[in-house]
């Protein structure tokens, strides 16, 4: 694929994998992105993962002809991006590998060589020039691995930007959705913990001309790019996106399910436009906690369990805290046949997370709903609603 008249798309995909990075879903695959810039120099931007490494290879032979890459550009040291690595250097004898020094020491461990003889260290506001092509080096440390690098093409204003921008999919895959949707689960999934860091990148790009983004993982952005850009000083600033609900349950005989169901069909007549709602023990909680990310409020329902909640939503509010939640209002259901503690254990586990707002209205289920609680799920409708941004 053609990305600019020098700079062509040579990644692969990969509708294998069922799990990314062991954990997240990915019913549509994934990309992993490599580009090569052909100029007086070539410079081959990323490898790929190490399943995929013969079909790299044929697609580098396949747009360079009987040329041969100069360089080889790491921007990241994570497997699905440097499986290729040992089987370019071994058959381009006479490239050079352009990292950072961290990359290096990451390859020594990943490879048992770090090609001290063949390395090009770059840090921040290096360039490597190519011809008419000059690369400026960025560093973007914990965006989202220590080692990140990104390089700004100064002739064609392409910014390869590692794993940022990028989402799930393979890249032939249809995106009913658009790209914000998966996007979205990608990064709060996998950067999200790193708002400040991908705040101060923003910051350093803020001054370049960019008219092409190409990250390692989903498609080239080309158009638009003002969209892209600010979304991403959203989900950084751990602003909300949307004004809207989401609801996240567990429920062992049903009881807690229906009051969160109940809430619900309240906000919706209320005529809250956006309402996302889970059951934390069977739908993707990397969904649940995109959700809770892109709106504005959440309400928690779970059972008291052993003393404690109910593990999956444990396990959902660890999610939260890890990737920094904040900045939201947050309304709780619990249910407890004879001791209810569901809902003070989950607001201190929530302890610590910053400018958390919690809802007046508390909703006590002991058993299954009676007219006392369903008096406080229509007070807690009323209360959500009313705060609408």
């Amino acid at each position: 694929m053609k990305i600019t008249d020098d700079i062509k798309y040579i990644g692969v995909d990969d509708h294998d994998i069922d799990l990314f990075e062991g954990q997240y879903d990915v019913p549509e695959g994934m990309a992993y992105n490599s580009y090569i810039i052909i100029d007086d120099k070539i410079a081959v931007m990323d490898s790929v993962d190490g399943n995929f490494t013969a079909e790299w290879m044929d697609n580098i032979a396949g747009a360079l002809g009987d040329r041969e890459p100069d360089y080889l550009v790491v921007h990241h040291m994570e497997p699905d991006h440097s499986g290729g690595i040992q089987t370019f250097m071994d058959k381009y004898t006479g490239a050079k590998i352009v990292s950072g020094k961290a990359a290096f020491n990451m390859m020594k461990n990943f490879f048992g060589t770090d090609y001290a003889d063949r390395q090009v260290v770059v840090s921040e506001g290096s360039t490597l020039g190519l011809g008419s092509h000059e690369l400026q080096f960025i560093s973007a440390p914990m965006v989202h691995w220590p080692e990140v690098m990104m390089s700004y093409d100064t002739k064609d204003k392409v910014l390869f930007s590692a794993d940022a921008f990028g989402k799930f999919g393979a890249g032939d895959a249809e995106d009913e959705e658009g790209w914000a949707c998966e996007a979205r689960r990608y990064y709060f999934g996998i950067v999200g913990k790193f708002g400040q860091q991908v705040q101060a990148l923003l910051k350093k790009v803020s001054s370049l001309d960019i008219a092409v983004i190409c990250p390692l993982h989903g498609p080239v952005l080309n158009e638009d790019l003002g969209y892209y850009l600010d979304l991403y000083d959203k989900w950084s600033a751990y602003k909300p996106e949307d004004s809207g609900v989401t609801i996240a349950y567990t429920s062992v005989y049903g009881n807690t399910k229906m009051a969160a169901m109940m809430l619900h069909d309240m906000l919706k007549d209320k005529g809250v436009e956006h309402i996302e709602i889970f059951d934390l023990a069977r739908d993707d909680m990397a969904e649940a906690v995109e959700a809770a990310f892109r709106y504005d409020r959440i309400v928690l329902a779970t059972t008291t369990y052993n003393g404690d909640i109910f593990p999956f939503m444990k396990n959902f509010i660890d999610h939260l805290k890890d990737h920094n939640y904040c900045n939201r209002k947050v309304a709780f259901i619990e249910n407890g046949a004879w001791a209810p503690m569901a809902a003070k254990k989950m607001k201190d586990h929530m302890e610590g997370m910053k400018d958390i707002t919690f809802c007046d209205t508390a909703v006590k289920i002991t058993g299954s709903l009676n007219d006392v609680s369903e008096a406080q799920i229509r007070r807690l409708a009323d209360e959500l609603a009313g705060i609408q941004g």
